[in-house]
């Protein structure tokens, strides 16, 4: 019986996971939709990480649409989102980062 290696996370999905927290933490909050479908689109093949990628995009998901469809008068999504948030959602994207980052045993 031969044991196979899991596949590999590709390059420019770990790219884009580790491109989530700084672009959240530089204050690109709302430019990071394009890292986090890259991760969502290259998390297809491996079934554990479907659920980092489904959660960094649902928390992606809720601060925008509270931000677009709340009374805010916020010019961005950076700005709109409070220490606290942006620290919460810069975790969650090194979570995933370092999720996808680990081999499969």
């Amino acid at each position: 019986m031969t044991v196979t290696a899991p596949p590999r996370t590709p390059a420019a999905v770990l790219v884009a996971a580790w491109a989530v927290p700084v672009m959240v933490a530089g204050q690109f909050a709302f430019l990071a939709a394009v890292p986090i479908a890259v991760v969502l689109i290259g998390s297809l093949r491996r079934r554990a990480h479907r659920w980092w990628a489904a959660a960094v995009a649902a928390v992606y998901a809720v601060a925008l649409t509270s931000w677009l469809a709340g009374p805010s008068t916020a010019p961005s999504l950076s700005k709109y989102l409070s220490p606290v948030a942006t620290v919460l959602f810069t975790a969650a994207g090194v979570a995933v980062a370092v999720a996808l980052s680990r081999r499969g045993r």
